[in-house]
């Protein structure tokens, strides 16, 4: 077997040579780690509206474990690299071969997962970084009126949410330690909260922001495996059981709607109706196998909610329009153990996710850690009219400029522009 010459430059015009090959791939892999460096903490800019250091660090780690794979791998093609420098062996070549393969496809997912964190990061250059700093604050604002009001002290989730613009499709989350193909299968280091441009042009519209918070907090609280065992415990003997299945399918949800409605009050309900009033045929459309409710059944569901925390009259302002557009008798096309249980189903669902002392709560119920009330009602009247004029909403919740919003534009429509922008100046100030 013909010897190979060491690996190592070769002067202008010298022969290929597999010694050629080997250093070269080498020196290619070398440099894809090389292309992989961490994101610098000042990188997107130094405003208040860019990624903070926790989100930027949190990235880097996550990038940081494939660089380490990729760094591991090319040590040892450096190994099989002198070995052959040393004696051609075409079983060294094939398993040289073999990692020159597996480095290329780990540089293309690190590729991949830093391209996605750039173009998250990158989003508060731009035009959209005033509008999603602060709805970065509404997410934390929700996580910290749930914390703060938990019966016992629980190791504080961090990073906080973090917003960004994706557009083509409705509002979504990825939660947190959930395993994204777009990050290689690893676990997201922080809530990811995804808006449409066209609810960030409508703050009015931004009810979906709770709801999607909810979703990390129900997983961040333990509640994900534990509501649909309640709900199911709760419903036994009292509802059939193909409807407590599609009850306890639907827990997701339906807790990050109710949750939405204690965060921010009757607002959530008004938002909620803008987005599930559709054509008949969608409003009622029932799937067996959806975790969202039948969007003709979430109004109604949320009504039961605000009822019971002091909010009647809204409640059946809200219930009176939806009847009047779906009427009542439409839910006879529902399932039949589902339709002919749905109000004593609703009852228990409500019940069993709000008024029910949990250990994950610090022995409180969920409308005992945060519940708008009507203090809460009379303090967004009033930053409603503020925003109209352009004046501070000072120490109003982030979380309930959103009600704020909705209250103004429902009383000047013909002022949509100014509400949006004081909205975004509000939240900017603080």
């Amino acid at each position: 077997m013909a010897r190979v010459a060491p690996t190592g430059a070769s002067a202008p015009g010298a022969v290929y040579s597999p010694a050629w090959f080997v250093h070269r791939q080498i020196a290619n892999a070398e440099r894809y780690l090389a292309g992989l460096a961490p994101f610098r903490e000042d990188e997107f800019g130094s405003s208040a509206h860019a990624p903070s250091p926790a989100h930027i660090r949190a990235a880097n780690r996550l990038a940081g474990e494939a660089r380490a794979r990729l760094a591991q791998d090319i040590g040892q093609m450096r190994k099989l690299g002198e070995a052959l420098a040393q004696r051609a062996d075409p079983g060294q070549f094939g398993a040289l071969l073999r990692l020159k393969d597996k480095i290329y496809a780990q540089t293309k997912e690190a590729e991949r997962l830093m391209a996605f964190y750039r173009g998250i990061f990158d989003q508060r250059h731009g035009r959209y970084g005033r509008f999603l700093q602060p709805l970065d604050r509404i997410g934390r604002d929700c996580y910290q009126a749930v914390w703060n009001g938990l019966g016992v002290a629980r190791s504080i989730p961090a990073p906080a949410p973090f917003a960004y613009i994706e557009d083509g499709s409705g509002p979504a989350t990825y939660r947190r330690g959930v395993r994204l193909t777009t990050l290689g299968k690893r676990p997201n280091p922080f809530p990811l909260i995804k808006v449409p441009q066209h609810r960030v042009q409508n703050p009015w519209t931004l009810g979906a922001v709770p709801h999607e918070v909810v979703h990390n907090l129900q997983n961040d609280l333990g509640m994900w495996e534990v509501l649909p065992k309640r709900i199911r415990a709760a419903m036994n003997g009292k509802i059939p059981d193909e409807a407590i299945d599609t009850w306890t399918r639907w827990h997701k949800e339906a807790y990050a709607d109710l949750a939405g409605c204690l965060l921010i009050g009757p607002a959530y309900v008004e938002s909620l109706i803008d987005v599930v009033a559709k054509q008949p045929r969608t409003t009622m459309r029932f799937n067996p196998d959806g975790v969202h409710p039948t969007p003709l059944v979430r109004v109604p569901i949320n009504c039961r909610l605000l009822r019971r925390i002091g909010f009647s009259r809204q409640a059946d302002r809200f219930e009176a329009t939806w009847n009047r557009i779906y009427p009542p008798a439409l839910r006879r096309s529902l399932p039949a153990p589902f339709a002919q249980s749905f109000d004593a189903a609703c009852d228990i669902l409500v019940q069993v996710s709000c008024f029910q002392p949990e250990t994950a709560y610090g022995g409180k119920a969920l409308a005992e850690v945060v519940r708008y009330s009507p203090k809460d009602a009379k303090l967004v009247h009033e930053a409603a009219q503020r925003l109209v004029k352009g004046e501070t909403t000072g120490v109003l919740p982030e979380r309930l400029l959103i009600s704020a919003a909705r209250a103004a534009f429902r009383a000047h429509r013909n002022k949509a522009a100014s509400i949006s922008r004081n909205f975004y100046l509000a939240l900017g100030r603080g």
